[in-house]
């Protein structure tokens, strides 16, 4: 959410950003808000002017009946009861002018970052750089469930007939490499100086709304019935909601956590023949990263963050690329996106494995995330957020890359000890 002030003093800019993320129906709130602050403040304005009368005048009452002045202390009485009744109208009318604005600001897209591509949709997306040489074999590579069916490994009849579309059980060897490419992702990022946190798995509205859009939202989230929670979509969720309400010593900066979690989505929409299987799911697990950091030090965790993606697929011999996601596919609360993407040799093109967001002070200014500088100085936090690895996906991109053409998988070196000492599967 932008800074109010910000959007007072620069109105053109909040346009003109706007515009760049194909948003132009909103252009009308810049003016809509602008011309509710006016009014706010100044019903603000009248709310102190009425409160500072009000204790000028009770102390002259106190005055006037020490010196025995009764009638006079009474009229003044009278007036203090309608100058309250007049404050409580006025700070009525502020509370609903203050959630009026409030509702209008989180409509507004947070101003995106300089180096981020214009464009309407993903397909503007740009390539940054590739890692690994992506390899076609000389051998047909079978769809993922496929594959996951000749070692006995999945089963969608079954979940179908106990959950519905979109679940499944993994079994045997392809359950096991499934834990153990999230145990290996743990640890990945506990070497490299992560915190590891398990989260709740449920969180309030108020989490809910201070860290996505209210698309996002509705077409993510499943509320639990007659309760203020939602399951999570994604585990960024509950970690950056971990924060919400504090006032941090910017010396504790930064918080850099890594979190397992299940993720919970809708998923709503048809979706084409590569999207079946697990790659859209309504229920799945992952290993995520989030920092709460300084303003000046986001960019730099920005490319932090999705390099620890990109080297733990290359880690297990998996080539990826990176895409720099253009404004029209930002979600309105992120300063700037990465996606990583990993090859699949099968389709002969790379498919979205993870993705990197750094939201600036949108998440924090909502969640009143606050930092302690110098001099006692407070000023809103950056978050940042990345997927590790989410296995669904991966196990696609895995088992693609590192199947043999006599049908057996090699295990890389980096996962054997998650997999008992296996070097390969049978």
């Amino acid at each position: 959410m932008i800074d109010i002030k910000f959007l007072r003093e620069n109105p053109d800019v909040v346009k003109e950003n706007i515009k760049k993320k194909f948003q132009e129906h909103k252009l009308e709130l810049v003016d809509k808000v602008i011309e509710l602050d006016a009014k706010n403040r100044s019903v603000k304005q009248q709310a102190d002017d009425l409160r500072a009368n009000r204790n000028k005048i009770s102390k002259q009452i106190g005055v006037l009946m020490s010196q025995g002045k009764r009638e006079e202390g009474m009229a003044l009485k009278e007036e203090v009861t309608k100058q309250a009744e007049q404050l409580a109208d006025l700070e009525t009318r502020e509370g609903e002018l203050n959630t009026e604005i409030t509702d209008i600001m989180m409509q507004i897209p947070q101003i995106i970052d300089p180096d981020v591509p214009i464009g309407e949709d993903d397909s503007k997306n740009v390539e940054v750089e590739r890692f690994g040489e992506p390899v076609v074999p000389d051998f047909e590579i079978p769809y993922h469930t496929d594959i996951m069916k000749k070692f006995n490994g999945i089963d969608l009849d079954a979940a179908g007939k106990v959950a519905g579309n979109g679940f499944y059980y993994l079994m045997g060897d392809i359950a096991r490499l499934h834990s153990a490419v999230i145990s290996y992702a743990r640890d990945f990022m506990i070497n490299r100086g992560f915190t590891y946190c398990v989260p709740p798995f449920m969180i309030r509205s108020n989490v809910v709304t201070g860290v996505m859009s209210f698309a996002e939202m509705d077409s993510m989230m499943y509320k639990i019935e007659g309760e203020d929670l939602y399951l999570i979509g994604t585990s960024e969720h509950s970690m950056i909601g971990k924060f919400i309400d504090t006032i941090n010593k910017e010396e504790n900066l930064p918080y850099t956590l890594t979190s397992y979690s299940p993720c919970f989505r809708k998923e709503k929409g048809a979706h084409g023949i590569e999207e079946r299987g697990v790659y859209r799911i309504h229920q799945f697990e992952k290993q995520e990263m989030i920092v709460v950091c300084k303003p000046e030090e986001s960019k730099m965790w920005f490319d932090k963050l999705w390099q620890n993606t990109v080297d733990l697929f290359r880690s297990l011999d998996i080539p990826v690329r990176t895409l720099e996601c253009c404004s029209g596919d930002l979600a309105d609360l992120k300063v700037r996106s990465l996606d990583v993407e990993a090859w699949s040799p099968r389709q002969k093109k790379y498919f979205e494995v993870g993705s990197c967001s750094n939201l600036g002070d949108a998440q924090a200014r909502r969640l009143k995330i606050r930092v302690s500088g110098e001099g006692g100085k407070k000023y809103f936090a950056h978050t940042l957020n990345n997927t590790v690895v989410a296995p669904p996906r991966m196990l696609i991109a895995f088992l693609e890359n590192n199947l043999n053409a006599d049908g057996t998988i090699s295990i890389p070196v980096a996962l054997r000890p998650y997999m008992g000492g296996k070097e390969i599967i049978e």
